[in-house]
């Protein structure tokens, strides 16, 4: 039978597939390494990755969410969001580093550190956080067309509830559609939208310039306690921050596979992702800053804010907006990912098709009991933004020891030499499950849930990405070396 191998092309690698891998149970056409002349991603078109996907509902409402639950003042919790972005541009660009040099998604770079079979433990951790998300990005986008069509029609508007889960349910369909079509619809769809959404951001800034004093803004103090320091604050902001991209510092591969070169992925990344993140929430905080002056309530959601205009040609125009930006960071951020998680599950049986109808499903059961709430089916306490602000950035954090054995597997275990063809093969030697990456994921997690459950050591829990990163990171060092140690002394002496 034909061996497939890997032909060196410039600084990338290219996969030539032959019958082992054809026929191998791992090995899919989906998820196979893209060709070199499927990277086409420029600098520009992966910062306009980042500014669609930055430009959303829950980065506007980061500030207030600082403010509100980590007691930081306006101040802090603007400098807590550059600084956990820059951090988190770490992660980003050494994860990204295999993707763009070989070609291969998130759970391919995971076989290495997990095993070929073993990886879908933290591909369904990853995707499940993405689930969560669809289905609450999925939310805002509907809500959005709701009040858009209201506006256009007193019928629609008379719908209440039942318009806001038509509205989700039309950019579900909307969602799902995109990345149906494949990596070129999303990147036609990030780079056309990014610079709509920078401009209606600097529109917004103008709008709210004669409404509000930023330099009062920026010096509203913190609600913490007076006598209590901000460093404990401030770390367990930092941590919530860098949680909120915790996920795509893992599945960066999915995209980075399809960048023209090293430098492009990175220079595109550090364009793209802090500024953005920094901009928008701080436009978050002046408009709910605004939003008091203007309505007598402070409102941190935009789209209730907007709602609230006098006009409906302008409130229209901000909606159609608002779905252009939530669909920009949910196709992207929400759906890329658990689509190829569900695929390593049974490649041969899950297509592309498959996993995006999948992810859709999830997403829709998580959004279920929310969805029978507006249509007063049921009663619940529960709210969408518990669920984002508690839930779903807790568990991000324990993402850290994935992104930490991530990096020291392929920098210092593989030095940036990958098998690719062992990776999606079923006869050649490969660990079906790596032990060394199981017990540095599980270790760093048992402490975090100890540290939560029994209230002790509780700073590991509130540092959740930074102590889970590197002590996952450490811990998969030794066992690596370890592991390959015992078996240089396991071979018989050729002496």
């Amino acid at each position: 039978m034909k061996q497939s191998s890997m032909k060196k092309i410039g600084d990338f690698y290219e996969l030539d597939v032959a019958e082992d891998l054809i026929e191998s149970k791992y090995f899919s056409q989906d998820l196979a390494p893209t060709k070199i002349s499927e990277r086409t991603w420029s600098k520009v078109n992966i910062a306009a990755l980042w500014i669609g996907m930055a430009i959303c509902v829950p980065t506007y409402t980061l500030g207030s969410v600082l403010t509100t639950y980590f007691g930081l003042s306006v101040l802090e919790a603007l400098l807590t969001i550059l600084l956990a972005n820059i951090i988190v541009l770490i992660p980003l660009t050494l994860n990204a580093f295999a993707g763009t040099k070989y070609g291969i998604p998130f759970p391919i770079v995971l076989r290495s550190s997990f095993g070929t079979l073993g990886s879908n433990v933290p591909c369904l951790i990853r995707g499940l956080v993405a689930c969560g998300w669809f289905g609450i990005q999925t939310m805002f986008g509907g809500l959005a067309i709701h009040l858009l069509l209201s506006e256009l029609s007193t019928s629609w508007a008379s719908l209440g509830g039942v318009g806001e889960v038509c509205g989700f349910f039309l950019f579900w369909v909307l969602n799902i559609g995109i990345v149906l079509k494949g990596s070129d619809s999303i990147k036609w769809l990030e780079t056309l939208s990014a610079p709509l959404l920078l401009a209606v951001g600097l529109g917004l800034i103008f709008w709210a310039s004669d409404k509000v004093s930023y330099t009062e803004i920026i010096m509203t103090p913190a609600n913490r306690p007076e006598d209590v320091g901000v460093t404990r604050y401030f770390f367990a902001g930092l941590t919530a921050m860098v949680g909120f991209w915790a996920t795509l510092s893992l599945n960066i591969p999915d995209f980075s596979r399809y960048a023209k070169s090293q430098k492009d992925q990175i220079i595109g990344q550090i364009i793209g992702l802090p500024l953005t993140m920094f901009f928008f929430s701080a436009l978050g905080v002046v408009l709910s800053a605004a939003s008091y002056t203007l309505f007598g309530e402070t409102i941190s959601d935009p789209i209730t804010l907007i709602s609230k205009i006098e006009s409906p040609f302008w409130v229209s125009i901000a909606m159609i907006l608002i779905v252009i930006a939530t669909l920009s960071t949910n196709t992207a951020a929400n759906v890329v990912s658990p689509t190829n998680d569900f695929q390593n599950i049974a490649p041969k049986q899950i297509n592309h098709t498959r996993g995006v109808l999948l992810t859709g499903l999830v997403g829709l059961g998580l959004m279920s009991w929310e969805l029978l709430k507006k249509l007063n089916w049921i009663e619940s306490d529960i709210s969408v933004e518990a669920m984002y602000s508690n839930w779903l950035l807790g568990y991000s954090s324990l993402l850290g020891p994935i992104a930490g054995i991530m990096i020291v597997d392929y920098f210092l275990i593989k030095k940036q030499n990958l098998d690719i063809p062992a990776l999606y093969s079923d006869q050649r030697q490969h660990p079906s499950i790596n032990y060394a990456g199981f017990i540095a994921f599980f270790i760093p997690v048992t402490f975090t849930i100890v540290a939560l459950t029994f209230d002790v050591l509780i700073w590991f829990y509130h540092y959740g990405w930074f102590t889970g990163a590197f002590s996952g990171a450490l811990l998969y060092y030794l066992f690596s070396i370890n592991a390959v140690q015992s078996e240089v002394n396991a071979q018989p002496d050729k002496a």
